[in-house]
Order: structure tokens, then C-alpha cells, then sequence
């Protein structure tokens, strides 16, 4: 590993941990500025910190890795995602921001159910804090598994491991370093960072597919109509019914993604939410784009040039050490470090922000000073990621498999609750917790007995889809048998 290489790291290390020292004497003195940054984020920073923290890994380790094995077809995922998005921030971004604040200012998700359902408080902040943090320690321990990846594809044997494999070498460093900024800093150093890391995302997915197709040795440019696989620039090649609605489903998960919808929470104003919609939305566009673009070109490179691939989902970090000079291909690892830790600093925050808010100060210290509860939060931190570390010790692990579990169970767990929660004023406390429960159910029974990998002698279907259904079932059925017992009502 050349030392320019070690020395753009270096750099980007030291930046992060730079902006989390800032953020430490800015805005960690109470609760609110440690979990929500004072809600006085500008909408760029939201905008980019929204969509680094949901785009993580996956961004440039699986979809590529999807694109570079099977071609254009698995470009569905991402169109789903972009429509999901979309709706994401028309529906549900300017009235979270506006409802959270008016329901007690609440500061997390659980806190906010709680809020506009009291009369089933205890019970929404208890089971929705379980779901968050069992889920997030997996989605967590996924973001791992591509730090550990990258460490053990491009340096391996280049750095001491103390007894570890270069992988777990890989696992170690990236979690060390989120906590370090993460646990100082707090929301706005993850905000700060997810904003930086979000521009070096971006500007590498544009740069690494050009220079593979046009770049000096990248001789790439005309092949992609010879890779041998039927249909690779197809996006109806061997796609049936159930991998289609498995595919653009992925989008319906955004409405229940606790580390996404918290940024909306944090924006300064209602009035700003248009404005940082545009550049989610805009950034969004362009990295999807380069993401797609980099598994067709990097499956076009490897055939043209006989390269060997034995897992797809390191095209990004095999061909950064191919075509680039030492200190770019440090800002190119920089750029899938960013896309790794961005999303794992927001999942650890929002962990830690319900084991703080809706365990420790509702049932063991309901008087806890605000520096408590701040020290609290950062120890919560460092124990969801070592269990986040236990679960990614398996270098077998897929990136896309954990992202999709994880995105699933959020998606039907908390993506119709959100919705209805903030625009049917019929809902009930009731039925708020019967489509909690039985979206968490339902996606993991799925997962469990193998339905997401055969389902009625075929393909499978992604677990997304029956547990969205049934939990926007559930609550509108008990929601409407209940509502004699109604005790509180949505904000318009």
C-alpha cells in the first residue's frame, strides 16, 4: 500500500474528527443540541446529511456489485428508491418538522408517537425504541462489513493487525473512528460529516465511471455490449412480476427510516424544508446515476482486461487501486469510508438517543440533568457498536442482504405508522401500536421461514412488501374500531 495512500486517509480522518471537536463546543450542552443540533441545521447540511446517512455502503459497495453481477435490471432498486425519496420528503418531511416541534418538541421518534398518541405512550416509546435499536444494530454491523471489506481487499498485509485479520483490522478502524467523532460531537458533528462525506461521495461516483470508460488504461470505452450476460443493458431481462415489485418496492422504506426522517426534525425551519428537498433530491439524482454506472463499467473493464472479480461488491475499491495514482486512490477509499461512516454515526445516534430518552430517563432516572443524560447517550453509543462489531466478526457477510433486513424491518415497522400518524387525524393510540407491532412481525416472519428467497414455489418477495401491507392494514382496522377511545388528534 503506497504511503500517499495511508496519507489521504490519514487526512480524511483527521477531518472527521476535526468536525466532531467542533461540534463537541458548539452544541452538546443539553439534549436537544446533542441529539437534534439545537433543530437549527441549514438545509444543505440536512439535505446531504440525509441522504449520506441513507445511502452508506450500499452506494458504492452493493448496488455496483448488484449492477456488475446480473446488469441494468438491478437499476430497478435504485428508481424505486429515488421515487420513494421523493414522496419521502413531500409527505413527510414538512410535517414532522412542523408536528415534533408542536407535540411537546419531542426529540426522537418514539418521543414523538408518544406525544401525539398519550394514552398508549409507555407502550409506543418502549416497543418502537426496541425495534430501532435491534434493527440498527444490524444495519449497523452492515456498514462494518464494508469497512472490513475495503481493509481487507486493499490492505491487506499493509497495516499492523495486532493478531486480527485485515478485516476485523477494517471492522475495528471504521467503528473507532465514528465513535470518536460520534460520541464528542454528537447530531451535529454526524450532520457536519454526513455533509462532507456526502460531496466526496458524489464527486467519486462521477469520477470513477468516466475514467473506467475514457481515462488513460481504462479501455473500457465501447464493451459494454460485449459483457457476456443476456440482456446486461436491459432493464426487462429475466425481470418477473415478483422481482419487479421486490425491486421498487425498496423506495416504500424511506418513510420509516428513523436515521433519515430525524434530519427533517432538525431543520431550521419549516419555510427551509423546499429548499433542502431540492438538494437531497438533486444529489440523490446524480449519485444514483454514478452508482449504476460504475457496476456496468466496472463489469465492461473486468471482461475487457481479464480481470478476476471473486466479489462483485469490491469493483469500486479493486479498480480505485488500478487507474488511479496512490493519492487519489486514497480519496477514492476516503469516499467509501465516507459513505460506510456516514450512515453508521446517524444509526448509532438514533440508537442511543431511545436507550437515553425512552429507557434510561423514562424508567431508571426520570430526573436526570441534562449532562447525565448527554454522558448517557455517548456510553449507549460505544454499546451498540460493539454489538455491531459481534454481528459483522463474519467476513462472509453481504452488504446488500444486511442493508435489505434492515431496510425492510424499518420500512414496515414504522413507514405506514409515520405516514397516518401525520395525516389521518382517525388514527388511534391503539392502532398506532397494533401496525408497529405487526410491521416488525410480519417482515421478520418473512425473513425467518425463507419467504424473501421462495415464495409459492418462485422467486421470493422482498419482505417490505407484506409487512407494509399488513401494518397500514392493521392500523386502519383497529384504528377505526377504537376511535371512541381517541384522546388525541393530528396536527393539520
Amino acid at each position: 500500500m503506497n504511503t500517499a495512500t495511508l496519507a489521504s486517509l490519514g487526512l480524511y480522518f483527521a477531518l472527521m474528527i476535526a468536525i466532531g471537536l467542533y461540534a463537541w463546543r458548539k452544541s452538546t450542552a443539553d439534549s436537544e443540541g446533542y441529539l437534534l443540533a439545537g433543530r437549527n441545521l441549514p438545509p444543505s447540511v440536512a439535505a446531504l446529511s440525509a441522504g449520506a446517512s441513507d445511502m452508506s455502503g450500499w452506494l458504492l459497495l452493493g448496488l455496483p456489485g448488484a449492477l456488475y453481477a446480473a446488469g441494468l435490471v438491478e437499476a430497478w432498486i435504485g428508481i424505486g428508491l429515488f421515487a420513494g425519496a421523493v414522496a419521502n420528503w413531500f409527505i413527510v418531511a414538512p410535517r414532522l418538522r412542523e408536528q415534533t416541534e408542536s407535540y411537546g418538541n419531542a426529540l426522537t421518534i418514539p418521543q414523538f408517537l408518544a406525544n401525539r398518541f398519550p394514552d398508549k405512550a409507555i407502550a409506543l416509546r418502549v416497543i418502537s425504541a426496541i425495534v430501532i435499536v435491534v434493527f440498527f444494530t444490524v444495519y449497523t454491523a452492515a456498514g462494518l462489513v464494508g469497512g472490513g471489506k475495503l481493509f481487507e481487499t486493499a490492505f491487506a498485509g499493509a497495516l499492523p493487525c495486532f493478531g486480527m485479520s485485515d478485516y476485523m483490522l477494517g471492522i475495528v478502524i471504521t467503528a473507532g473512528i465514528v465513535l470518536v467523532y460520534t460520541m464528542v460531537g454528537g447530531f451535529l458533528a454526524v450532520s457536519l460529516t454526513d455533509f462532507v462525506q456526502g460531496i466526496i461521495m458524489m464527486l467519486a461516483l462521477v469520477v470513477m465511471p468516466l475514467v473506467v470508460m475514457f481515462g488513460s488504461g481504462g479501455d473500457a470505452g465501447g464493451s459494454l455490449a460485449e459483457v457476456p450476460v443476456p440482456g446486461f443493458l436491459s432493464l426487462t431481462e429475466g425481470l418477473t412480476a415478483l422481482g419487479f415489485i421486490s425491486a421498487v418496492t425498496w423506495g416504500l422504506g424511506y418513510f420509516g427510516q428513523p436515521h433519515i426522517i430525524v434530519r427533517f426534525m432538525a431543520i431550521d425551519t419549516v419555510a427551509k424544508v423546499a429548499r433542502a428537498r431540492n438538494y437531497g433530491l438533486s444529489w440523490m439524482a446524480v449519485s444514483l446515476v454514478g452508482a449504476v454506472a460504475m457496476g456496468l463499467t466496472g463489469r465492461a473493464y473486468a471482461e475487457r482486461n481479464g480481470l478476476v472479480v471473486d466479489d462483485p461488491e469490491t469493483i469500486f475499491i479493486i479498480l480505485s487501486e488500478l487507474l488511479f495514482a496512490p493519492a487519489i486512490t486514497g480519496f477514492l477509499f476516503a469516499a467509501l469510508l465516507a459513505a460506510i461512516m456516514s450512515t453508521i454515526s446517524s444509526q448509532l445516534l438514533v440508537s442511543s438517543s431511545s436507550l437515553t430518552e425512552d429507557f434510561y430517563r423514562l424508567f431508571l432516572r426520570k430526573q436526570a440533568s441534562e449532562t447525565e443524560a448527554v454522558n448517557v447517550g455517548r456510553i449507549c453509543v460505544a454499546l451498540v457498536a460493539i454489538a455491531a462489531m459481534v454481528i459483522a466478526s463474519n467476513p462472509d457477510s453481504q452488504v446488500l442482504g444486511l442493508v435489505a433486513n434492515a431496510w425492510a424491518g424499518f420500512g414496515a415497522a414504522f413507514g405506514p405508522l409515520i405516514i397516518l400518524s401525520l395525516t389521518w387525524r382517525g388514527m388511534t393510540g391503539a392502532g398506532a401500536v397494533a401496525g408497529l407491532v405487526t410491521g416488525a412481525l410480519v417482515a421478520g416472519l418473512w425473513i425467518a421461514l425463507g419467504l424473501n428467497a421462495d415464495f409459492i414455489g418462485g422467486e421470493g418477495l422482498y419482505e417490505i412488501v407484506p409487512g407494509f401491507i399488513a401494518a397500514w392494514a392493521a392500523i386502519v382496522f383497529v384504528s377505526k374500531a377504537t376511535q371512541g377511545e381517541m384522546t388525541g388528534v393530528a396536527a393539520e
